[in-house]
């Protein structure tokens, strides 16, 4: 069916800033951002791909198993590739700590903050954290120099837009005036004694105990003064988010459940105000030449009516390839009609395991339509 235009998909890349791959889990999403990214390089550019997703398949697709950290490394790339790739995987605490240390007004309001163990806590473990510090990461690599395109692997849809709603939440939580009330005692000057004592916090303190409250106390004393810098840099990060220069790329896989979460996710995309900007279809059974099932059916029989048991294996065996290749058609017809109007890639499934660059290029041939 659809092939990929290979001038959109390029003017897609080469246009972004942003790249950003999203769909359900087990739909090839990684290894699909990997392939982009070193295409990208081909043509000139100098990308870095960030993986926000826990587990650690960047790096295995890209053969860097256990290579790769929070800091950006540079990978060897064939002659042909004219540009540049890096690759990252997020460490949510260490991009936390790097956020306060650029945003602290002194090294003792730094060292306070970070061996809070409140801010440990939240750091390492609160929920919305980790999506948070996936879009800060992502915004800190925008702005390094060393890069012009950042393409972004993220975790599985409805995590995706956690991470895309992340900056919001935590200008919302900054603004909330639960948030004021709970810093306006430091600010105040008052002890930690007199604070622990209003009403409200002495009951929390029963349920949470006395020393967690004390520790969110402390971390709120410490934290006063640099929730302005916190509060702009989330808005920065929203607006690129949400920028021109930042793309979507749907991917997905011929189940009925990851393209209904394919459609659901495209649906969300729009509620928030962003554009799909493409889609790649993962792992589809190639059709093997032209016609039907049921036209290689039809040969099987003859081949059967003719005593040509050989002949009438080989054209069964067809029909049945070909039987599965239209069912997924039929399951990704709604994603295709849905997105008709942004390039759509699709790649055939592969014999074997994708470890090492090479058979990423591969893939990222295929998506390009080389």
């Amino acid at each position: 069916m659809t092939k990929p235009s290979v001038s959109d998909m390029e003017s897609m890349v080469e246009s972004a800033r942003v790249l950003v791959c999203c769909g359900s889990g087990g739909v090839g999403k990684t290894t699909t951002a990997a392939a982009i990214a070193v295409e990208a390089a081909r043509l000139g550019r100098r990308v870095v791909v960030i993986t926000i997703d826990p587990a650690k398949r960047l790096a295995d697709a890209l053969g860097m198993s256990g290579l790769l950290g929070n800091d950006p490394v540079r990978l060897d790339l064939p002659a042909d590739h004219r540009g540049e790739l890096w690759a990252v995987m997020l460490d949510a605490k260490d991009t936390f700590d790097g956020l306060v240390r650029r945003e602290a007004r002194t090294e003792r309001q730094v060292d306070e903050i970070l061996a809070n163990p409140f801010y440990v806590n939240i750091a390492s473990r609160l929920s919305g954290s980790q999506e948070y510090m996936a879009a800060e990461k992502l915004f800190e690599l925008h702005g390094d120099d060393r890069f012009d395109l950042v393409v972004v692997d993220t975790p599985p849809s409805r995590e995706a837009l956690d991470f895309l709603e992340a900056p919001k939440k935590l200008t919302n939580f900054l603004d909330h005036r639960v948030y004021r009330w709970l810093v306006a005692p430091a600010r105040g000057g008052l002890k930690i004694v007199n604070f622990a004592a209003q009403p409200i916090l002495r009951t929390i303190g029963r349920v949470i105990g006395a020393d967690v409250l004390a520790d969110a106390v402390d971390f709120f004393r410490a934290f006063e003064g640099i929730e302005d810098g916190f509060r702009e840099r989330a808005r920065q990060v929203d607006r690129l988010l949400r920028s021109d220069a930042t793309r979507y790329v749907v991917v997905a896989s011929p189940r009925s459940d990851t393209v209904e979460e394919a459609l659901y996710f495209t649906d969300q995309l729009g509620r928030a105000g962003v554009v799909t900007s493409g889609l790649v279809v993962n792992r589809l059974q190639p059709m093997f030449g032209r016609g039907s099932s049921k036209s290689a059916t039809a040969n099987a029989r003859r081949a059967e009516n003719d005593s040509d048991a050989t002949l009438a294996l080989l054209h069964g065996n067809l029909a049945r390839l070909r039987a599965i290749g239209e069912a997924e058609e039929t399951s990704i017809k709604p994603l295709l009609d849905r997105l008709s109007d942004v390039p759509i890639a699709r790649v055939a499934q592969r014999a074997d395991d994708v470890h090492d660059l090479v058979a990423v290029a591969d893939i990222g041939a295929a998506i390009f339509g080389r």
